[in-house]
């Protein structure tokens, strides 16, 4: 422990904590810009510039570790004074279109010129005239409002391992983009959206569509239908002023009412069925394994469109090991336009169909490939919007959320169980399965549904499930893409050398925390807020009165009725897709 001061107060903390951070712990803000508790610190900024007592020297809060008997002084009329230059600094070179700016109101730039009570610049305005790049179909890039603060680029080679952005140019120059400087469309970008999450201020950010869905709201000649995800539910109350994890669930399918939307399903329910699908395709290639057969084992998780981006350009090789399940998006989109369209009396030609996902990835998967057409009526998902841009449509539409009774989510597409909401987490899809395929390989149920060994915000995390008919299945679960390469190597190195792969079952999302850090959730994102949103799907979880997908009495209609049975041809034709080998950089 370390013994100091800061602005005369006397605390202790551990060896190695930062100025910046020892300053949080009594409440102490020192502005940044740069920082993001998610990333290494690398003082890039130089907002978070402090002194020692007594000495006219200033370093950086970020970087600096604490020291005995140190005394710091965070703010005087001269850090003050070097701080707010900095940001006249920064806002030379940066546009003054506040208002049109995505981040209006939500930019850490725009906040602290507020806090600093800048009005007018000393220094000639100069900006360089890059144009906006919005050849991703899910992330716009705006180079020109770059502060190159640099958390972009880290996120993206540090975090999730693609490197599909980098620094260009120097000085007053400088920009982030692509590597050489292609369209982002043609990087190795995975459209993950972590970038955006991460930015302080309005150079990536979603590609908004809700201007799309406000005219098909607005169509008489179309039928509008929404699904919201598991994570949405835990995360939009923070748009309004709710704590992070506080479940708006039925508030939500009341919303979507009031904004037009005739029929409200929840992606909840296609979860269930993704574990149908899922956990029968895994117990498939086991029975086949311990028959000697030739099968793929370990099986992967395919639910996370961003990770099955990453897998058909880095991974391609694994490709016989993914899942064929769709995500639950695209499984909820066929199934309104190839089931729910014909029962309610509708032509499936004039239903609109959208989702809400805390996801930027779900807008490209909706075009993914023609297995997203599988219904036979357009793209089986019209279109996808993320938490963000549902929160931005119903603050437009003047709807008090927090004030509307509940309502409950249409049948038969709408009801779920506990396991459905927790695929919102890391870990969550493998304990879903775990509870269904327990009861597919012994007819039992399981007498503790919770599978604690797979939470948590670890970045890998490793498990056996005991059967207790002589099957035991080694397990992974890993969250956050540069964390994947360790489990994939480990794979690869068994299959190359002839040994037993170490795992049966592998669950992998791309973002930390899994979708409830998703890259379209509020921004501000730490990995306290995701384990209150956490907390909330496995609240939402233990109310359920169901915990398993298979015990949902609409699963087992929907097979009953149109499906047939679990991978049977029908849910191979609607539910199912295929894999491809992606180049990294497009032609």
């Amino acid at each position: 422990m370390v013994n100091l001061k800061i602005n005369g107060i006397a605390l202790e903390v551990e060896n190695g904590t930062t100025i910046l951070d020892a300053a949080r712990k009594i409440n102490i803000k020192i502005p940044t810009l740069c920082y993001n508790p998610d990333l290494p610190p690398w003082a890039a900024c130089g907002l978070c510039i402090v002194r020692m007592e007594g000495s006219p020297k200033m370093v950086r809060a970020c970087t600096t570790p604490v020291a005995e008997n140190m005394s710091v002084i965070t703010h005087d009329a001269e850090i003050i004074t070097v701080r707010r230059t900095v940001l006249e600094l920064i806002l030379s070179n940066h546009p003054n279109d506040c208002l049109q700016c995505p981040r209006n109101g939500n930019c850490e730039l725009q906040t602290l010129a507020a806090e600093f009570g800048i009005r007018e610049s000393p220094f000639r305005k100069v900006l360089n005239g890059l144009p906006v790049d919005d050849s991703n179909p899910a992330i716009i890039l705006n180079p020109e409002k770059c502060i190159r603060c640099g958390r972009c680029v880290k996120v993206c080679q540090e975090m999730q391992n693609v490197w599909a952005l980098e620094f260009l140019g120097r000085g007053i120059k400088g920009r982030i983009a692509s590597a050489a400087g292609i369209p982002l469309g043609e990087s190795p970008c995975i459209k993950c959206g972590q970038c955006a999450a991460h930015c302080p201020v309005g150079a990536i950010y979603e590609r908004d569509d809700t201007i799309k869905v406000w005219a098909a709201l607005q169509n008489p000649e179309v039928y509008p239908v929404v699904q919201i995800a598991p994570a949405v539910r835990v995360a939009l109350a923070e748009e309004f002023g709710l704590k992070p994890g506080s479940l708006l669930t039925k508030q939500i399918y009341a919303a979507l009412r009031r904004l037009g939307f005739k029929t409200v399903f929840d992606t909840n329910f296609s979860a269930d069925l993704t574990i149908m699908e899922e956990g029968t395709e895994l117990v498939k290639r086991l029975t086949e394994k311990a028959k000697g057969g030739k099968t793929d084992i370990p099986l992967i998780t395919s639910c996370c469109p961003a990770w099955v981006d990453y897998m058909e350009k880095y991974y391609a090789d694994m490709i016989p090991n993914f899942s064929t399940a769709k995500s639950p998006q695209q499984m909820m989109g066929a199934m309104i336009k190839a089931y729910w369209a014909a029962k309610a009396g509708l032509d499936p030609d004039k239903v609109y169909s959208v989702s809400v996902m805390p996801c930027t990835a779900k807008k490209w998967e909706t075009k993914r490939n023609d297995d997203m057409k599988s219904a036979g009526h357009g793209y089986d998902v019209d279109i996808a919007i993320t938490t963000r841009e549902l929160a931005r449509m119903i603050k437009q539409a003047g709807i008090e959320i927090l004030k509307l009774p509940e309502e409950e989510a249409d049948s038969p597409l709408g009801p779920y169980t506990g396991a459905g909401t927790i695929f919102g987490v890391t870990g969550g899809v493998m304990e879903a399965a775990v509870r269904s395929a327990y009861f597919l390989v012994t007819g039992k149920e399981l007498q503790d549904v919770n599978f604690k060994s797979v939470r948590g915000i670890e970045g890998v995390k490793e498990a056996e499930v005991d059967f207790g008919n002589g099957t035991t299945i080694r397990i992974a679960v890993a969250h956050q893409m540069g964390n994947i390469a360790d489990v994939l190597n480990r794979i690869r190195a068994a299959r190359e050398t002839g040994q037993e792969s170490p795992y049966q079952f592998v669950e992998v999302m791309a973002c930390r925390g899994g979708c409830v850090g998703g890259g379209g959730q509020p921004y501000g994102c730490t990995d306290a807020i995701r384990s209150q949103r956490t907390a909330g799907l496995y609240e939402d979880d233990v109310k359920s009165k169901y915990r398993c997908s298979h015990q949902n009495p609409f699963i087992k209609q929907v097979y009953d009725e149109f499906l047939g049975e679990p991978s049977g041809h029908k849910a191979h034709e609607l539910l199912h897709t295929k894999y491809v080998e992606r180049p990294l950089y497009l032609k």
